[in-house]
């Protein structure tokens, strides 16, 4: 990433004209907030992943998921979509494909579908993936408020949330296949989606995957009490239960857990939940705010400007930064590490050598990030983007149906939903004030674009491959969750139309 920023700088001197000082002032702008307040988040989300890894709590975790059902199918709604968007809500970046993949791989799965599975599962909750950065990320590059991005990506994602569970059980096993589960698939994916939706609504982005994804964990471990499939269904090869032996009377193994052990294992994360609902509630948010210090970005602020046909008239440009320390998402995540070293009985010693860990291993992906908002401010305040918004204005009305094919492109390329925002979330924004359609509707379209995008990047592919014994076989993985990827794109894309141009009105403000 490094050198495309210096082509970058270099582009916009001596292409665009931007002079020098300034290219450099907004790639440093970029790069700062995106240690704060972006790489705070992912930085503690990941370390209190670690903790429950360190601590033994995490394998509580998959035990009492995988014990459940010996039924291929409900395991994999359970560990690949649920679990895997609960792992995408706290960690992301990776987290869930190679985490479930793995425990998919651990419970007997082909390994081909253990990866493939894990990809096409983790879409529908990758925009609020890692606490909501990818739409917080986009709200802090674009100076737009994050819950109206929330609320857009929350009145698109839900209807995925709904298809792909299903989408699932076919690819797994067929329309046959699919119809023996449809009430569990529905359950599942019902459950999930009607949480997405109130919450990304009502709450705002951060807490949607994790809240979504405990809810249709909650609502199929109760359905499972009084259903099960008329057979225990597995893959070619392996040992079918047929109709006249209860799905019941199949053990999926492991040893029993109590009640109490499966609770201990799961309160980190309920600590981090209860902490970030306390943290957007507006009275905690004002005092926590007094210790915020802001101050203008030196050589940039006021010193360049939104001309027409950009915006309406000649309008110098205010740029501060921001440093949150209390108020920020990521100090209320530290908070729940602290207390889950503390419920977890993780001695000072482990938890600050586990801190460490977290950091060494995190260090070039917060380059990266740095890299890429630095980027991504250039882009905005170079002229660069309003360059392309134009060129794209000149699409009329068809720009709302390809709008999430840019962030299904970014995704792809970057590997990130938040790399990809940060790209192109300006882009979107100018382009539909340039169209005058609404800008939070392009800019949710982005990221909700984007996440059918990152089953099949580089990065996921590698991801997937590694964490299921299937390194050398990236290519055959890539075959396989193509096209399912562009299908689900253009589900979004229409989606996305149907609200540009026929139930505006739906639209947040």
């Amino acid at each position: 990433m490094g050198p495309a920023i210096v082509v970058a700088i270099l582009d916009a001197w001596l292409v665009f004209r931007f002079p020098l000082d300034k290219a450099i002032s907004s790639t440093l702008y970029g790069a700062i907030q995106g240690i704060w307040p972006i790489g705070w988040i992912v930085f503690t989300a990941v370390f209190l992943f670690k903790i429950t890894v360190k601590t033994g709590r995490f394998e509580v975790i998959r035990q009492s998921i995988s014990n459940l059902t010996a039924d291929r199918r409900i395991q994999a709604l359970l560990i690949a979509f649920s679990f895997g968007a609960f792992l995408e809500g706290t960690a992301g970046f990776g987290t869930p494909v190679a985490v479930a993949g793995a425990m998919l791989a651990g419970l007997g799965f082909n390994p081909m579908y253990a990866a493939g599975i894990c990809l096409l599962a983790n879409t529908a909750p990758v925009a609020f993936g890692a606490v909501g950065i990818p739409i917080t990320a986009m709200a802090t590059a674009t100076q737009t408020d994050a819950l109206p991005i929330s609320q857009m990506v929350g009145r698109i994602l839900p209807i995925m949330s709904l298809i792909v569970p299903f989408w699932l059980m076919v690819v797994m096993s067929g329309w046959r296949g699919m119809r023996e589960v449809w009430p569990a698939t529905l359950v599942t994916g019902a459950s999930f989606a009607i949480t997405q939706l109130l919450v990304s609504n009502f709450v705002g982005p951060e807490l949607p995957d994790i809240l979504a994804a405990l809810v249709s964990i909650v609502c199929t471990v109760l359905f499972l009490r009084v259903w099960k499939p008329r057979r225990v269904w597995r893959f070619e090869g392996e040992e079918m239960t047929g109709a006249h032996e209860s799905a019941a009377t199949v053990e999926a193994g492991g040893p029993q857990l109590r009640a109490s052990e499966v609770f201990k294992a799961w309160l980190p994360y309920l600590i981090l939940t209860v902490l970030i609902i306390l943290w957007a509630l507006p009275a905690v948010k004002n005092v926590l705010g007094n210790a915020t210090v802001s101050f203008p970005w030196p050589d940039l602020n006021k010193q360049v400007a939104s001309a027409p046909p950009i915006s309406s008239t000649v309008k110098p440009m205010a740029v501060s930064y921001k440093f949150d320390i209390l108020a920020a998402t990521g100090t209320s995540i530290l908070i729940s590490c602290i207390l889950a070293g503390i419920v977890c009985r993780q001695s000072v010693r482990d938890w600050f050598a586990t801190l460490g860990e977290t950091f060494m291993e995190l260090r070039y992906p917060l380059l990266t990030i740095m890299c890429v908002v630095g980027f991504g401010q250039l882009f905005n305040y170079s002229g660069m983007s309003a360059t392309i918004a134009l060129a794209l204005a000149t699409t009329g009305r068809v720009f709302a149906f390809f709008a999430p094919l840019l962030g299904w492109l970014g995704v792809f390329l970057t590997g990130s939903d938040t790399s990809s925002n940060l790209l192109f979330g300006g882009l979107q924004k100018l382009t539909a004030q340039q169209l005058h359609i609404s800008p939070i509707l392009t800019m949710g379209a982005n990221s909700a674009g984007g996440v059918m995008g990152k089953m099949i990047s580089p990065q996921s592919i590698a991801v997937g491959t590694s964490a299921t014994g299937l390194v050398g076989r990236e290519g055959e993985l890539y075959r396989f969750t193509l096209k399912h990827s562009v299908a689900l794109v253009l589900c979004i894309c229409i989606v996305t139309a149907v609200y540009a141009y026929v139930f505006p009105g739906a639209i947040p403000h």
